[in-house]
């Protein structure tokens, strides 16, 4: 039996990717609005690329990396351009914004630290790979109660570069109009929730599950904190899901049950009770510390000043400061004098610097400015 990953162009110019063992009749059901969710108010489609695999994982696993591609990649392999794939797999991994019209995914080529994952190529044009990625985890919400935490965690997902939510038997519903103003933004995380019936179903394609909780269980199983949680997730090889229980009770024993490692954080025992949007905010940002996030824009620092203006810059305050008779007792001159000079070169003034402090002296003993008076 063969299996396909296939790509679509759709109507407003996003691209949707995604798999079947039955392409002609996904393609159909696609065009004819059948399949709710992306491609339904995205219509009519077009069918740009496919390729044919062995099984069921392989034709899953290249829709995955296929989905988190930029615009530019995506179009190479429309064109079977695998130069052109290979040089934009070289460039600086980026987070695309939520609002591209590439595809319902934001980019996630990344190069990562530790253990390589299976580059977004390899199965599709037989390149080595050049770059590792890191795949962030599933965040799995079950049973959540309310649309506004749902879209909460949305936005605390995508601050941390998490775009991948599953929900588990909403209680009101999916999806919720509530959920939305509380993401901010984050609607890129909501349009691709995927909604299932249980946990089981949610977590099938996963090789490692953590619950999270605070509450105490009656099970035999591992517990691990945020850090311990993150470093595994990096080493994994396979999918990896964190579960978060309803914002009431939390998770069940039922559910801790299906996980192979309860994570938990440092907690007030007085004061136990997180909400669900911190809940996954502190775990996101610990897996995220391990990723290629960009960090916010710093200043470049300048250049620390030539010793030659510095020299400028002491000679003129031991002037100003011999003539107002500030070196006393002359015995003690040099001793002061090295002194100031220690002070202005061991804090690596720059230029701007130096030539602001000198214009400060020349202010404080020169004349008075005149100033216009009203």
């Amino acid at each position: 039996m063969s299996f396909w990953a296939y790509m679509l162009r759709c109507a407003d110019g996003s691209y949707y990717v995604g798999h079947t063992d039955d392409l002609q009749a996904r393609f159909g059901a696609h065009q004819s609005g059948l399949i709710e969710g992306y491609t339904q108010t995205r219509r009519p489609v077009l069918l740009v690329w496919q390729q044919e695999f062995a099984d069921r994982d392989e034709a899953f696993r290249a829709e995955r990396q296929i989905k988190g591609w930029s615009r530019a990649k995506k179009e190479a392999l429309i064109q079977g351009d695998w130069e052109a794939i290979h040089v934009l797999s070289m460039r600086t991994p980026v987070l695309r914004d939520a609002a591209s019209s590439s595809s319902a995914a934001p980019q996630d080529e990344r190069k990562m630290g530790g253990k390589s994952t299976a580059h977004p190529e390899e199965g599709l044009s037989g390149r080595s790979p050049s770059k590792a990625r890191l795949e962030g985890p599933v965040i799995v919400l079950v049973r959540p109660q309310l649309g506004q935490n749902i879209g909460k965690a949305a936005r605390a997902m995508l601050n941390f570069g998490l775009t991948e939510m599953r929900l588990v038997a909403p209680r009101d519903g999916w999806p919720n109009p509530d959920a939305g103003p509380a993401a901010s933004g984050a609607d890129v995380v909501l349009r691709q929730a995927q909604l299932f019936d249980t946990v089981a179903e949610a977590i099938a394609d996963c090789t490692q599950v953590f619950a999270s909780t605070v509450r105490r269980r009656d099970l035999v199983m591992p517990v691990v904190g945020p850090e311990e949680m993150a470093d595994r997730i990096r080493m994994a090889g396979g999918r990896t899901a964190i579960l978060f229980g309803p914002e009431r009770s939390g998770l069940e024993t039922e559910d801790v049950a299906l996980a192979d490692a309860i994570v938990t954080v440092p907690i007030n025992p007085e004061f136990g009770s997180l909400n669900l949007a911190q809940a996954v905010i502190l775990l996101a940002y610990e897996w995220s510390r391990r990723s290629t996030l960009a960090q916010p824009t710093m200043k470049e620092l300048e250049p620390p000043a030539p010793h030659g203006e510095l020299e400028g810059l002491i000679g003129q305050l031991n002037g100003e400061l011999e003539a107002k008779g500030y070196f006393h007792p002359p015995s003690r001159t040099e001793a002061t004098k090295n002194t100031l000079r220690t002070i202005f070169t061991k804090t690596g003034w720059s230029s701007r610097e130096v030539k602001a402090i000198r214009g400060v002296i020349r202010a404080l003993v020169g004349p008075p400015r005149g100033r216009d008076r009203t």
